[in-house]
């Protein structure tokens, strides 16, 4: 333990001073909103790490963190681990919402009486069936039902957690709401809300909507925000600080405070659509072949991506570029058990898997609402089974991709996990036949990419699609990071929207960069095959100037 007043942010990191005050507070909710690449994790683990070594959070009281989605539950769990080391990180615990609702009806059944009522072992299935099985959305209303009825269950979360945090807040709906203030409102947990409400520059106050205006009135909350990318290199930052200064001018900070000759933002012209594909891929090429990995590129679109890529992606092709665009296939290799499918069979089947071990021990361990003893015992069940896979994987039980081995090791995989674990992964789950569904995908295409690599590693990457620069729109992009960035069609006629609105877009895809921003403007761009006939297509293009001005003192080149 060290004194508050001696207590340095963890990593050697520096924090913007709205960060350090939110992290240092002592007393009191805060609602902390976020621009794009803010560091809102960050941040929570920083402030988790500020309560647990000072004893702010005094022991034997542990800091509770929701979430809305598995992954970031598990994301944020592993950076407070980072932070603060497995000890401190042990007395932390973060749960998804409706994990978090379904540990309280585990330890607290006994409270839900006349057509609430469940047996011991009910479960967690497609329709509600009285006292035997719950659905996924019943989660949160029962919840909230045990802690209103019941003192001791009220009592319990008042004596348990002496800090709350919750994610992505702007996410939160009015039941989950209503959950919350049931188990917290008036119970002395100190509250910490993070989250962007219109996912772009937030200002004061007064810039509070929804949700967050709601969490600032009723638990009267002192409102932060947070602006400066503390991911991006020192003239990626000072760019980013500029259209700060035009969207919320109070919250742009002196150049002189950002310094540093690092990063890299390249205006890339081209008389039209063909010279800018061919320019970008050369330049994409270049990066990969000095050794940045495709996957560390991305290739960004405001808006028509089917149409406005289709030069590109030939560019590409003809390159040898491995890439790919996020469509619904790539959408099916981020689902959280296909994600899980994938790192257990590198675990099993490779020697270089250390990443996919910690993301699997956190989806399968860390990330469920378990005491230690549960985790314990759950860590030992988990690695008998990856040892299990090993053996059977070793034996050739799917080499060329073989169905049936694929399928037994996911019904193996079911069957130590849990359904009831594996459907809280994601609200999909829970509803009609999705999960099946996707592991019967997974094992189809599985066998497809196995039958014709043997290198296991290479065909799971494959897989995946991890060894690909990824082409997607700006909203897609909106939480990822990549070391290169390409914004495409800085264009009047591409950002031709509400300008406060096209700012923020623009804000988001140049803050997704670390460290090279690459913008493309073309003179031209024909109109592309099979277009709709009934929508308009502008030919002659215009260099959006403001957009283009906010990069034009930092950059390095213009070619």
């Amino acid at each position: 333990m060290i004194s508050r007043d001696r207590w340095t942010p963890a990593g050697g990191l520096t924090l913007e001073p709205n960060a350090l005050l939110a992290a240092r507070a002592v007393s009191g909710n805060l609602a902390l909103t976020a621009g794009p690449g803010a560091g809102k994790t960050e941040a929570l683990a920083q402030r988790a790490d500020f309560l647990l070594r000072t004893a702010t959070c005094r022991y034997p009281s542990r800091i509770l963190a929701i979430s809305f989605k598995a992954d970031a539950s598990q994301n944020l769990k592993g950076r407070v681990r980072l932070r603060c080391g497995h000890e401190l990180a042990s007395r932390f615990d973060s749960y998804t919402f409706h994990a978090f609702a379904k540990r309280i009806i585990d330890r607290f059944r006994t409270a839900l009486v006349g057509q609430d009522q469940l047996e011991p072992d009910y479960s967690v299935g497609e329709r509600r069936v009285q006292g035997q099985s719950i659905t996924f959305e019943d989660m949160v209303p029962l919840a909230t039902t045990i802690v209103k009825s019941n003192t001791i269950a009220k009592n319990a979360l008042k004596h348990t957690y002496s800090h709350v945090f919750l994610d992505e807040f702007q996410d939160c709906t009015g039941e989950q709401y209503e959950f919350l203030k049931s188990c917290f409102f008036s119970s002395g947990a100190e509250l910490t809300a993070v989250g962007d409400t219109k996912q772009k520059i937030m200002g004061w106050a007064g810039a509070l909507e929804g949700i967050f205006q709601d969490f600032a009135r009723d638990f009267k909350a002192t409102p932060l925000s947070l602006y400066q990318n503390f991911r991006a290199k020192p003239r990626l930052k000072r760019m980013q600080n500029a259209m700060v200064r035009k969207m919320d001018p109070s919250a742009a900070v002196d150049d002189a405070d950002l310094p540093g000759e690092e990063g890299s933002i390249t205006v890339l012209t081209a008389a039209d659509a063909t010279e800018e594909a061919e320019k970008l891929a050369a330049a994409v090429k270049s990066r990969i072949d000095e050794g940045l990995e495709p996957s560390e590129i991305a290739v960004l679109v405001s808006r028509d991506q089917q149409y406005v890529c289709q030069r590109l992606r030939a560019a590409f092709q003809a390159h040898e570029i491995p890439f790919r665009e996020e469509d619904s296939t790539q959408e099916f290799t981020a689902e959280p058990i296909v994600k899980v499918i994938t790192d257990l069979l590198l675990v099993a089947g490779t020697a270089e898997s250390g990443d996919a071990h910690r993301r699997l021990i956190d989806a399968i361990v860390y990330g469920r609402a378990m005491d230690d003893e549960q985790e314990y015992r759950a860590r030992s069940r988990w690695n008998r089974f990856v040892t299990e896979t090993r053996e059977v994987i070793a034996r050739g039980g799917i080499a060329k991709g073989s169905v049936v081995g694929l399928k037994g090791i996911l019904e193996r995989l079911f069957q130590v996990v849990g359904r009831d674990a594996i459907v809280a992964m994601s609200p999909d789950y829970a509803h009609g036949s999705r999960l099946n569904e996707l592991v019967d995908a997974a094992v189809n295409r599985l066998h497809d990419v196995l039958s014709h690599d043997e290198d296991i590693r290479l065909a799971l990457s494959a897989f995946a699609a991890d060894r690909a620069v990824r082409v997607m729109s700006v909203h897609k992009s909106k939480g990822l990071e990549f070391d290169t960035v390409a914004v495409m069609g800085v264009e009047e006629e591409t950002f031709w929207g509400k300008i406060a609105d096209e700012r923020s877009a623009f804000f988001v895809a140049i803050s997704r960069a670390k460290r090279e921003l690459i913008l493309t403007v073309a003179a031209s761009r024909e109109r592309p095959v099979g277009f709709p006939g009934y929508r308009r297509w502008t030919t002659l293009r215009h260099p959006h100037d403001e957009f283009l001005g906010y990069a034009l003192p930092y950059q390095l080149t213009y070619s």
